[in-house]
């Protein structure tokens, strides 16, 4: 008789019951050409728990105690169940090297997608969450409802540290909430972050007295090293900022958890940035933006840029909505396909943002879609490229949303407000692309 090589078929039972200390992770794959479904499905759990691709002389005692098994297959779907024994506690990192790991490189799949992972609440009590997500509105800005409104200096990149605090002077007295850095300004020889740090500073302060309201920036700390984020986050927090922005994909997870802790430690909140996102979530190959949301609401992001369906950046309706529901609530229910179930324990609910080609004429169809209770919007270049400059277009913006809350269409309430008119007779309700 001829000795089995492989025991990927241990890592398959359609008959398993998930136990309620299980992470469940869904899967959406397309087998390699050759492979049968059956086949590569065994890979997968196999070789994202304690599998490996021949069979061993010795194995440890606990091993049927550590195995995955995939347990529901519906088409191009799959779900598994991981034991939660498999995974460090607290440790995002530790999960995501099996679910997320080896498996996406195998020669077995064509295609592999991690759409979503449902984490019991003993995984998620390691985790601080949000420090304040949508209690920022009340807690923060001192207000009952959203949005928390704003904007980044267009061009992204070119103006100085004092050019960069002058331009968002003028788009506070506006009406806007927060200026902030666009997500690739940092410390550039022309614009060097405690320079920017320091005049914004100044600029907060004046406009804060001008207006009666707070004012707030999400600054850029991404850095090459944690040890120099750790500065950065700490020279804004010295300035008397309640926020600082990171960005999260490219900073990687150990420095979102290092920046949670500290905002935690300063009583902070995190703008989380998702550039570089689109590599791997755009795709039939790599992670959903709802599975990297989701990681961010553990990590302990307060908010974040999720998607706005009708502006630049790409993000279909029920993604995006699914998300924004996923990171908001206290729990959610399956939407088969799209995302699993989540009850979320003391997680504290996320602000979702929505950036990317927005202005005043299209807000009202923003709102439609995410309301505008708990909500950040950020308008750049549809406040910027108002005929009359920063100020003006910061107004508009205020009297779109001042419009949407009476109720009055945009075209009426522009009648008596020029700033909202000349930025309809400019913009007109384009969608960008």
């Amino acid at each position: 008789m001829v000795e089995k090589i492989s025991w990927y078929e241990e890592f398959v039972d359609f008959n398993y019951k998930p136990k309620e200390s299980d992470v469940i992770c869904l899967f959406r794959l397309e087998p390699s050409k050759g492979m049968n479904l059956k086949e590569v499905i065994g890979r997968i759990a196999s070789e994202s728990s304690c599998g490996t691709w021949v069979t061993l002389s010795k194995l440890p005692s606990r091993i049927n105690k550590l195995k995955a098994y995939a347990f529901w297959n519906k088409g191009k779907f799959l779900k598994v169940a991981y034991p939660l024994e498999l995974f460090e506690e607290a440790s995002i990192n530790s999960f995501l090297s099996g679910p997320a790991g080896n498996i996406f490189g195998m020669k077995a799949v064509n295609k592999l997608k991690l759409m979503d992972a449902s984490f019991p609440i003993k995984f998620l009590k390691g985790f601080k969450g949000p420090n304040y997500g949508k209690d920022a509105i009340k807690k923060i800005f001192r207000r009952k409802r959203g949005p928390i409104t704003a904007v980044v200096p267009k061009p992204k990149l070119g103006f100085s540290a004092r050019e960069h605090a002058e331009i968002a002077y003028k788009i506070w007295i506006g009406g806007i909430d927060c200026i902030k850095d666009d997500e690739n300004l940092s410390n550039q020889k022309f614009n060097r972050f405690a320079d920017r740090v320091r005049l914004i500073s100044k600029f907060r302060e004046k406009a804060e007295k001008v207006t009666g309201n707070v004012k707030e920036a999400f600054i850029n700390v991404t850095a090459q090293n944690l040890e120099e984020m750790e500065k950065r986050i700490k020279l804004i927090h010295n300035y008397g900022f309640n926020y600082f922005m990171l960005d999260v994909v490219i900073s990687g997870f150990t420095a979102v958890g290092t920046a949670s802790e500290l905002a935690h430690d300063f009583n902070m909140a995190i703008h989380g940035h998702r550039a570089m996102h689109a590599m791997f979530t755009r795709h039939d190959h790599g992670m959903s933006m709802l599975m990297l949301a989701k990681i961010m609401r553990i990590l302990g992001i307060d908010q974040l840029h999720i998607g706005t369906v009708i502006g630049k950046l790409e993000g279909k309706k029920e993604e995006v909505l699914a998300t924004k529901e996923l990171i908001t609530k206290e729990e959610v229910a399956e939407i088969p396909f799209l995302r699993l179930e989540q009850k979320w324990g003391k997680i504290k609910p996320m602000l979702p943002v929505a950036s990317g080609g927005l202005h005043p004429g299209i807000l009202p169809e923003l709102f439609k879609l995410y309301g505008t209770t708990d909500i950040v919007i950020q308008v750049g270049g549809g406040t910027q490229g108002h005929p009359l400059g920063a100020e003006a277009g910061a107004k508009a913006v205020i009297q779109a949303i001042e419009a949407y809350h009476q109720g009055i269409e945009l075209e009426e309430y522009s009648k008596t407000h020029k700033e909202l008119r000349i930025a309809l007779e400019k913009f007109g309700k384009v969608h960008p692309v």
